[in-house]
């Protein structure tokens, strides 16, 4: 499997000059091109203001010597081993874009689009060699977040997606792989559902904005960021775990708390959520469980209590 050096990064707004700042924190040869010099700008006073907290994360210098400005797209695809694309979000736009990439890059570069939520399918139309085409959606800050979701397209070969987990894991990525696409594949859809919850409850006068944050950064949200939605509500049954939860909860779901319509809780989805987390729990009792979370939880309020907003 050839190992992929040399990088581009076409676009480089908010996502575009965050994958330029892990690269450059890996170490890895970067060329650059946007048309708008404003971006490039941009990108400049980032690299000064993010400096010092990515050596400090990585534990490295950053080379500044591996990044090179391109003034034409051509240029800076002709040698990339992988091409990160980050063009507005768009799909004429990202379409136009990926053809061209596709026609000055070499043939077996990997093609990868930023995109939040379009389905690879059809981006990958009109690109030259589409089985090089992936989905790599990171999440901002993406220099400090590890979280990659790979999206495969119809044409897409698994050669190509075997390489690009291999390099985002690399540079200390999470891979998350997503085999079968959906519009907005999983993190933005769960975002989204909280984000329209939220948008019902304060336009109807039930809470502000700030009531609503505090709500998720105080509760829930400090959960989560240990153990996710499903391991969490996994101890919520106690001993029986997942299965007495359902039991317990799932009748609930017919109640009209929220402006989203739930699907029927029947036994196939109860034996994939309960089979789900009784793999997610490694096999860990629920006193163990429990006690990980609780550690990670004191940890965590002594740190937000040091970076309280």
């Amino acid at each position: 499997m050839k190992k992929i050096k040399n990088i581009s990064v076409i676009g480089t707004g908010v996502i575009g000059t965050g994958w330029i700042l892990r690269f450059l924190a890996h170490n890895k040869k970067v060329v650059v091109f946007d048309k708008n010099k404003n971006q490039i700008n941009y990108l400049k006073k980032e690299i000064i203001r993010t400096k010092s907290s990515i050596e400090k994360l990585y534990k490295r210098k950053i080379n500044l010597q591996n990044l090179q400005i391109a003034n034409t797209l051509d240029e800076a695809v002709k040698y990339s081993d992988l091409i990160q694309e980050n063009v507005p979000e768009r799909l004429q736009i990202k379409k136009t874009v990926i053809k061209n990439i596709s026609k000055f890059a070499p043939k077996n570069s990997i093609i990868a689009s930023s995109s939040s939520g379009l389905l690879p399918s059809k981006l990958q139309l009109g690109c030259i060699n589409p089985q090089r085409f992936i989905i790599a959606h990171p999440f901002n800050p993406v220099y400090i977040l590890p979280l990659v979701e790979i999206v495969n397209g119809e044409k897409t070969s698994k050669t190509f997606l075997s390489r690009a987990k291999v390099f985002y894991k690399s540079i200390n990525m999470k891979t998350l792989l997503i085999n079968k696409e959906l519009p907005g594949f999983l993190s933005d859809r769960l975002q989204e559902a909280l984000w329209r919850e939220g948008l019902h409850i304060i336009k109807d006068g039930y809470a502000t904005t700030k009531d609503l944050d505090d709500a998720i950064t105080y509760g829930p949200g400090m959960r989560w960021a240990i153990m996710g939605t499903f391991l969490t509500f996994h101890l919520a049954g106690g001993d029986s775990g997942m299965k007495h939860m359902l039991e317990q909860f799932g009748p609930a779901l017919k109640l009209p708390w929220t402006k989203l319509k739930s699907p029927k809780l029947d036994f196939k989805l109860k034996q994939k959520i309960i089979n789900g987390t009784s793999l997610q729990s490694k096999n860990l009792s629920i006193n163990k469980l429990s006690n990980i979370r609780d550690n990670f939880l004191i940890d965590l309020i002594e740190l937000k209590k040091k970076y309280k907003l």
